[in-house]
């Protein structure tokens, strides 16, 4: 199969889901943003899916910013003043080890947000850090501004609170992958999670990169990456994974890619 021809699944708006899903107070509610006066990047699932009100009340504080291939959004226990919106690319949520040794929790795109710590009482730091693995750009927005619209219990707090439960299950399935799958099956998790966030079938991952993530030898993503080449499913040429098949690369993952969009469907069911 031609890369090129490609259908890339990606997670559908929230916005629908609102109306039906949430209380009685909010199904009422006009749920339609007012495209005219967002930023021009502004095509962050959660914030297209507020009402009118809501998103106008927070777009005098939206700040577009890039996201750097390799940049570190937060580091683990440091101090964290914004919550950022990501608009385009993928940002991987780690935890480092005090040996030096790193693995990835969850990843994040155009679907979430980053620095939900800030809205659950943790104040302005947390364990974990969140490094951009797929260039792209994002809005800022100061955390206690977002807190502020968070405590007034609207469609933003439904939105919000259900992407934070969805968070938790990736992380609690990364766990069990981490422990009970191969390599293999990692790395199809992996790319699958990246063509969701990514806008094309291809994916900049080194292998040593790809190592750190998973938390495993980079000897170990070299065969892994290799099966997949000669089964067809990736083409893998210095650092540039382009998905020749993604079928076929569903077909050999395990399932814990399945069960996070599951959950992703059931929580944001249209």
């Amino acid at each position: 199969m031609s890369a090129a021809v490609l259908a890339i699944d990606r997670p559908r708006s929230f916005t629908p889901a609102l109306r039906r899903s949430a209380g009685p107070h909010l199904r009422g509610a006009d749920t339609r943003v007012c495209k005219a006066n967002m930023p021009e990047q502004a095509n962050n699932l959660l914030l297209t899916a507020l009402p009118a009100p809501e998103y106008q009340r927070l777009l005098p504080h939206l700040e577009p910013v890039p996201l750097l291939l390799g940049q570190s959004i937060y580091q683990a226990s440091s101090r964290a003043d914004h919550v950022l919106f990501p608009t385009a690319g993928m940002v991987s949520l780690a935890h480092l080890t005090a040996e030096g040794e790193s693995s990835e929790l969850a990843v994040v795109g155009n679907e979430g947000m980053l620095g939900f710590f800030q809205i659950l009482g943790g104040e302005t730091s947390w364990p974990y850090s969140c490094v951009v693995y797929g260039a792209g750009h994002a809005l800022r927005i100061p955390a206690a501004v977002l807190r502020q619209e968070f405590e007034r219990g609207g469609v933003l707090c439904w939105v919000l609170l259900r992407h934070t439960q969805l968070l938790m299950t990736q992380v609690a399935q990364t766990a069990v992958c981490n422990r009970h799958h191969t390599v293999e099956q990692q790395l199809c998790r992996l790319l699958l999670l990246s063509l969701d966030r990514l806008p094309s079938n291809q994916v900049v991952l080194t292998q040593e990169l790809i190592g750190r993530m998973l938390g495993v030898r980079r000897e170990g993503v070299s065969e892994a990456a290799m099966h997949l080449q000669q089964a067809g499913v990736i083409q893998y040429r210095r650092g540039h994974i382009t998905v020749l098949d993604r079928p076929k690369l569903e077909r050999r993952v395990c399932e814990c890619y399945a069960v996070v969009k599951r959950e992703h469907d059931r929580l944001f069911a249209h």
